[in-house]
């Protein structure tokens, strides 16, 4: 059964995957978001990652229902983390799945993008360079 969820803990990409699977699936779609370590000259050393939890919970629920109708999915998992996170940790797992892949990438991708334009989930990169907030970037 799929899940949506903010924590401060790692998570088993092969559970939740497992989780979400039924006997009508044909394909599951992970979206993985990690810290990013290098981007150019910049050096990310962390990344702190805040969110209004009970209201963000409730957005992913609703958006995860939609993405399951409008897609026709068989299940969907969401989970964000939060807290000081170092480069190369897990930040956000979308995994959807369904009876052919080319639903399970559309909603993942809409989720992803749902989550950067409405959900309230701010992320704060300390680099070499000094701290910035990340906006909804793509």
């Amino acid at each position: 059964m799929g899940t949506v969820k903010i924590t401060r803990d790692d998570f088993s990409i092969d559970k939740v995957c497992r989780e979400i699977q039924t006997p009508g699936t044909g394909g599951i779609v992970t979206f993985l978001g990690v810290v990013r370590g290098e981007e150019g000259e910049r050096r990310t050393t962390s990344m702190k990652v805040e969110s209004y939890v009970e209201m963000a919970e409730r957005e992913l629920g609703s958006l995860r229902e939609k993405a399951i109708d409008q897609y026709g999915l068989e299940d969907m998992s969401i989970i964000h983390r939060v807290g000081t996170l170092s480069a190369g940790e897990n930040i956000v797992m979308i995994s959807a799945a369904g009876p052919h892949r080319e639903e399970c990438f559309d909603a993942a991708r809409f989720i992803i993008d749902e989550i950067k334009r409405a959900v309230p989930i701010w992320k704060k990169e300390i680099s070499s360079e000094g701290e910035r907030w990340v906006e909804g970037e793509h």
